[in-house]
Formats: C-alpha cells, sequence, structure tokens
C-alpha cells in the first residue's frame, strides 16, 4: 500500500518537529536577547547638573586650609595630568578654568568633589573609582586654595 500509516510517520514528525521549532522562535521573537536585556538595565553614569544631592562624604575637617593636604593635592594635580585639560596650574585649557569665580556645576567643596568623583559631560572624567575620597578632597583643597595667598606653587604674575 502506497500510503500506509507508517510511510507518514517519519514526514508526520518532521512537520511537528519543525511546528514546535516555529512556535518556540515566535515565542522568543517578543524578547530581546539576554545580553542586550542585561545591557539595557546597566546604567550609564550620573546625570551632571547643579542641584542634585552630593555624593560626597563629610569633608574631613583636617583638609580646611591645611597646607600639607594643599601641597597633597597640587602634587596630585600633576602627578594624574589634571594639567593636561584645566592648564599647568588650572587656568583652562582644553578642559574650563579652575581659577574662574562662575562654576557650570557649582563651586562648593561637595559639588567640586562630584565633579572629579563622578565626571561631567563634554569631557571630565570620573575619578571616583579610581581614587580614594582622600585623595579627592586633597584636589578639593588644592582647588580651593588656588587665587589665594595659601595656593602652593601659584604661578607668576
Amino acid at each position: 500500500m502506497h500510503g500506509s500509516p507508517r510511510g507518514l510517520l517519519p514526514g508526520a514528525l518532521c512537520l511537528g518537529l519543525l511546528a514546535l521549532t516555529g512556535c518556540q522562535r515566535d515565542h522568543d521573537a517578543g524578547r530581546p536577547a539576554p545580553q542586550v536585556e542585561a545591557a539595557a538595565q546597566a546604567p550609564v553614569g550620573p546625570v551632571p547638573g547643579p542641584g542634585s544631592a552630593s555624593s560626597a562624604p563629610d569633608r574631613p575637617g583636617v583638609y580646611a586650609g591645611n597646607a600639607v593636604a594643599t601641597v597633597e593635592g597640587r602634587r596630585l594635580f600633576v602627578r594624574f595630568n589634571c594639567s593636561g585639560c584645566h592648564g599647568g596650574r588650572g587656568g583652562g585649557g582644553m578642559g574650563p578654568s579652575l581659577r574662574d569665580q562662575d562654576w557650570i556645576y557649582g563651586s562648593s567643596d561637595a559639588q567640586i568633589f562630584d565633579s572629579i568623583a563622578q565626571g561631567r559631560a563634554h569631557g571630565m572624567p570620573a575619578w571616583g573609582t579610581r581614587l580614594p575620597a582622600d585623595q579627592i578632597w586633597k584636589l578639593v583643597a588644592y582647588i580651593d586654595a588656588m587665587r589665594t595667598p595659601n595656593e602652593p606653587d601659584a604661578p607668576r604674575e
């Protein structure tokens, strides 16, 4: 017999497998691949701008007006090549001047800490994952000392 049930069995199995495979593909079509889904949920970084709460830990009181911390901050400024963007004495270059009175993201110690730690849009890298808070506060002490008689290695006028 030409159309016997035994002859149809392999064909029916193949059709059944194709149908199941197609159903699974249709079911997954609406969902992104797992790696895309995980990447979509990863944070892209801080949102720069004034008015947000500071992530800065309390500033150790020892750095307020501390000449040793200010000198160490100057040393870190040079060592980390901050001058590559902000100029040798913070007067500006590719990055903004740190000697200006007006600052886009604020000039309070906590805001300066956040700018260094979290980075800012248009070029300021985030250093918070690479530097301990202690070193960031020393950089803040140095930046605070700019334009004052306490500035270490001040520019000559």
